[in-house]
């Protein structure tokens, strides 16, 4: 496919990001990459930066809202639109503006569904059966801008949050690859948000999301598996020790909440509503295993 005519200015800091500069240089001509500097005492690679790095592309950096202002202040670049998927800082009115065009965010929810910062988990989290990519052009407020055009995707029941990223970064390369040209050739207006249901909104995770609460309804708990199975990972204590639970399904069984059960070769946790059967877990410190096996390895530990 030939690349489009009109270049672009991509902006992106995490590994979303990294991998969608990747693809998006297959097909269009990127100026230059806007993104977060090495952080002071960071260790290894910054993803956008080693990918624009290895693709031999121009990089800038910022660190917030007022170092981005002050960096187009010096009205460093010539394109007419620009591309941001996972920046992870707020644009002002002044940066937007810098862009005849505008600034296009790909966003990976169906909006006015889970704006905000981690739709992706939230999606998984809510046990909904549908969701997407959204390119919309950035406003000033959150996630509200006109939509340029959307993809739908279906989650299928055992969905994690590592695969659903992986699937939905592939759809917005698809998405842009087809509308921006459409868009800059004037082939492509916006259209307000649909605001027939009430907006949504998802936020960053903390560490202390990851703690199992018996409490919950198994269901919930084994969607915050899957969701959180990257970070921050589901934590809990079975009897003495201290496990983090990688995979599990819904048991109708019912009993105290936290009340840990062996049943044959199943490994059970009651919950508020149904049980928890563990399928995987890892014990901190030691690799992961099955239940299975960690009740033969365990069992004298979890009463």
């Amino acid at each position: 496919m030939k690349k489009m005519s009109e270049t672009i200015v991509f902006f992106g800091s995490g590994p979303v990001a990294a991998e969608s500069l990747r693809l998006l240089a297959q097909d269009f001509t990127i100026e230059a990459v806007v993104t977060k500097p090495r952080a002071a005492h960071h260790k290894g690679d910054v993803p956008v930066l080693a990918v624009a790095d290895e693709l031999g592309l121009k990089a800038a950096t910022a660190t917030d809202k007022k170092s981005l202002d002050a960096l187009f202040a010096e009205k460093p670049f010539q394109s007419r639109v620009g591309i941001l998927i996972d920046f992870g800082i707020i644009v002002s009115q002044a940066v937007i503006d810098y862009f005849p065009l505008g600034i296009i965010n790909s966003h990976f929810s169906l909006l006015p569904e889970w704006r905000g910062a981690d739709p992706i988990t939230f999606s998984i989290l809510s046990g909904q059966q549908r969701t997407g990519v959204s390119l919309m052009l950035l406003v000033a407020a959150m996630d509200e801008g006109p939509l340029l055009g959307y993809g739908e995707y279906d989650l299928p029941p055992a969905i994690t949050t590592p695969k659903l990223t992986a699937d939905l970064i592939q759809l917005s390369y698809e998405l842009l690859k087809v509308i921006v040209p459409a868009y800059v050739a004037g082939q492509a207006a916006p259209r307000l948000q649909e605001l027939s249901a009430t907006p949504t909104y998802s936020r960053k995770l903390t560490k202390a999301d990851g703690i199992l609460d018996w409490h919950k309804p198994a269901r919930r708990l084994e969607r915050e598996i899957r969701a959180f199975i990257d970070w921050p990972k589901s934590r809990a204590t079975l009897g003495h020790v201290e496990v983090i639970i990688t995979g599990a399904h819904v048991s109708e069984h019912r009993g105290t909440p936290g009340e840990i059960v062996i049943d044959g070769k199943q490994l059970l946790v009651y919950c508020g509503e149904g049980a928890l059967t563990i399928d995987k877990l890892k014990p901190i410190g030691k690799k992961e295993m099955t239940g299975e096996s960690f009740i033969a390895g365990y069992k004298q530990l979890l009463s």
